[in-house]
């Protein structure tokens, strides 16, 4: 029995989180032993927060950060600029049928934290979430 990703759905199916999760550690792992040679992602710390894939696991987009969330343009323009020299060597690590394109971009977990963080912390929202465990 054959069975079909629902278009339907809202989010990503388990194969993708899977490849995208494998994708991740192999990209972080190349950057860690630093074998793109470049000066400019040398010297920038650069963490791989998540990797989404599309839905035919051809196009795999990185949500990049370096450390301590400075130089962001740099690194995604420093890492697009290698995305052929990262396809090949995530190609050594990772057996995939279809090697996909390499795609960059901001990873705004932090930013979406602090967000969550600063909403959480108002006066109103505190008041609520005090009068909703008192009920329980």
């Amino acid at each position: 029995m054959t069975r079909r990703h629902n278009q339907n759905s809202s989010g990503p199916s388990q194969r993708q989180l899977r490849v995208g999760e494998v994708i991740r550690r192999a990209l972080a792992d190349i950057l860690n032993r630093g074998e793109l040679h470049d000066p400019e992602i040398d010297r920038l710390s650069i963490t791989v927060g998540e990797v989404r894939m599309s839905p035919d696991l051809r196009v795999a987009t990185a949500h990049v950060m370096p450390l301590g969330g400075q130089q962001v343009e740099l690194a995604i323009t420093a890492l697009a600029r290698h995305k052929h020299e990262l396809r090949r060597a995530l190609n050594r690590e990772i057996h995939l049928k279809f090697s996909p394109e390499l795609r960059f971009v901001r990873d705004t977990t932090f930013d979406q934290m602090d967000e969550t963080r600063r909403l959480l912390s108002q006066d109103r929202v505190r008041r609520d979430l005090e009068r909703d465990g008192d009920d329980g």
